[in-house]
């Protein structure tokens, strides 16, 4: 029988976009209708979610992609960008943590090029093709969302104080915009503007346009303007000078680059994900666990106690080997190969016990080798900060006069060809540092994810990529072909949410809009990704929609659980295909009101 949905899953045969905002799925969609493949669609996609949500994401931050060109195997494109050279741990002295609000924070921008690079191989048009919808949009004005207007609002008393380019382009009266009137960012559209010029004056076909607007990023006038900008100390959201780490030589040094993803079979399925530079691989082990522990035979007679609870003792289990083993791989030994192993997955399924909740971080060993245990810090309650998002803390000191969640964007897409695409964009949010001047975007923090403590994976190196939380998903059968591609912003929480999702569709539910409307849940007990990286022992955040007899039944085995509005947790986007048929379908979550498929 049927279950609820919000909306129709779409069906069609040319092509879906699915992301977390509209304008976003319908530039996709747009460059579908012009001729263009799912990579073009995706790219398109991309820059535009830069400019209609500059509160989750920005040329400043970064992209994970997993996909699949049609006849080809599964791939990842690596957009985090890495360090700057000077980002050793001795250059935070002084600090217990790197700082989450000002340019201290910043790693090299890797969105652009990841976006390009992805055009360049993948695509078929060209540079003005793929950013005439972005420019268009920070020209002529895109609608505020409620969200917006409250980071905004919350972030004005940093924007006048301290942050001038960032208020002329946010607060353009000198108050916040209201929810439903239009912003605009001429300077970004100026940006891409100059960046279309320089591509097109190279001459040449699409891919030496191409070649040319990576150049102009990396080593021409933005690397200049971003070298410029911090060749003196800028004010971090208490309004505290920083010194920059971050150089033009270091985004002149790094581009995007390819690898393999890592995987594991499911049934006829098997599930791609990023390398363990970013946690992606926390959901194979899940995966894992939950085939030891028979998860998946309770799934689809829906979200009972059984099921949250073997899924969140899996999480814990698969978290706490996140922070013990996961780092960049071009700097650490990461034993995949032995926490992904079936072996391995049933000595932890067995230490999850069916009565009762673990209040433990419980990392397991390796060969000969102890995992790394962070300190936990435990607040008195449970932090309204682990429900959704990434927190971008105020920072150093932890004062100022704002304190704002950033967060993430999604966007999907599936060509009648078979390509597919999954990309999981954040960072450089507006909360983040202030508008660099002449270009209408500001850097990112994301090296706020390092360690300090050299004995962490995931401690701070020079050159290195941070352990991130952004983990699209991509899926194929049997035969290799794609046949889904999933994902959602939220922080610690996207291999949990998108988890849910995947083992309900995995298991038969062939409604991608039902599996997404699912009730949702998450565990915040191991240690945060951000600062103050709290951990809460027991802690297991639900949606009302689980239901009053399974919260009582999950309290009594000891969850500490904290009940948050309903449709509060997650914001999924997915496409399907089916190689046979060629039918296509797409759905995107009614949560956070915004994120849409589009596709015929």
């Amino acid at each position: 029988m049927p279950g609820f949905t919000t909306r129709p899953q779409l069906r069609g045969d040319f092509g879906m976009v699915a992301s977390t905002h509209w304008l976003a799925s319908a530039t996709g969609m747009s460059l579908l209708e012009r001729g263009g493949n799912a990579f073009d669609a995706a790219v398109g996609a991309g820059f535009t979610l830069q400019v209609v949500e500059p509160h989750l994401n920005g040329p400043g931050g970064e992209v994970p992609v997993v996909f699949q060109a049609a006849g080809s195997a599964p791939r990842v494109l690596c957009g985090q960008g890495v360090s700057p050279a000077a980002a050793t741990i001795d250059a935070y002295a002084g600090m217990d943590r790197v700082p989450g609000s000002g340019v201290l924070a910043a790693t090299v921008p890797g969105s652009f090029d990841a976006w390009m690079l992805l055009l360049r191989d993948h695509g078929t048009m060209t540079v003005r093709d793929v950013l005439d919808h972005a420019i268009g949009l920070a020209e002529r004005g895109y609608p505020v969302l409620d969200r917006i207007a409250a980071a905004v609002e919350a972030l004005a008393p940093v924007f006048s104080r301290h942050w001038t380019g960032s208020a002329a382009v946010y607060l353009p009266h000198g108050t916040a915009p209201r929810p439903g009137s239009r912003l605009r960012n001429p300077a970004l559209a100026a940006t891409y503007r100059r960046v279309v010029a320089e591509a097109e004056s190279a001459g040449g076909g699409r891919e030496a346009q191409i070649e040319a607007a990576r150049r102009s990023w990396s080593r021409g006038f933005v690397a200049e303007a971003v070298g410029a900008f911090l060749s003196s100390p800028v004010p971090d959201g208490s309004g505290e000078p920083q010194r920059a780490l971050l150089t033009a030589q270091d985004m002149a040094d790094w581009s995007a680059t390819y690898e393999d993803t890592v995987s594991v079979p499911h049934g006829s399925h098997t599930v791609h994900k990023t390398g363990p530079w970013g946690q992606g691989p926390t959901m194979l082990q899940q995966l894992r666990v939950a085939e030891a522990l028979g998860t998946g035979r309770d799934v689809l007679d829906g979200v009972g106690a059984d099921f949250v609870h073997r899924v969140t003792e899996a999480a814990k289990l698969a978290f706490a080997d996140r922070e013990a083993w996961y780092g960049d791989p071009d700097f650490v030994d990461v034993p995949l190969k032995e926490l992904l192993g079936a072996d391995y997955a049933a000595r932890r399924a067995a230490l999850v016990d069916d009565g009762r909740a673990s209040m433990e971080q419980r990392p397991g060993r390796v060969g000969t080798r102890s995992p790394f245990e962070p300190p936990l810090y435990v607040p008195g309650q449970t932090p309204a900060d682990r429900t959704t998002g990434e927190p971008t803390v105020r920072d150093a000191a932890g004062s100022g006069p704002a304190e704002l969640r950033g967060d993430t964007c999604h966007v999907d897409v599936v060509d009648a060809r078979g390509n597919m695409v999954s990309a999981t964009p954040s960072g450089g949010w507006l909360s983040s540092s202030p508008l660099i001047p002449g270009l209408g975007f500001p850097l990112g923090t994301r090296a706020q994810m390092f360690w300090l403590d050299p004995a962490s994976p995931n401690a701070l190196a020079p050159r290195k990529r941070p352990r991130t939380t952004l983990s699209p998903t991509l899926v194929t059968r049997e035969d290799g072909q794609a046949v889904l591609a999933i994902g959602t912003p939220g922080g610690d929480q996207q291999d949990q949410w998108t988890f849910t999702a995947l083992l309900r569709i995995l298991n038969g539910v062939e409604d991608l809009q039902e599996a997404l409307d699912t009730p949702m849940f998450h565990t915040t007990a191991f240690p945060s990704s951000f600062h103050p990286r709290e951990t809460v022992p027991g802690g297991l955040v639900v949606e009302p929609r689980v239901g009053e007899g399974v919260i009582d039944a999950l309290r009594g085995r000891g969850h500490r659980v904290e009940v948050v509005e309903d449709w509060a947790l997650g914001r999924l986007a997915a496409v399907a295909r089916d190689p046979e048929s060629g039918e296509l379908r797409a759905a995107a979550d009614a949560r956070g009101v915004q994120g849409y498929a589009a596709g015929r």
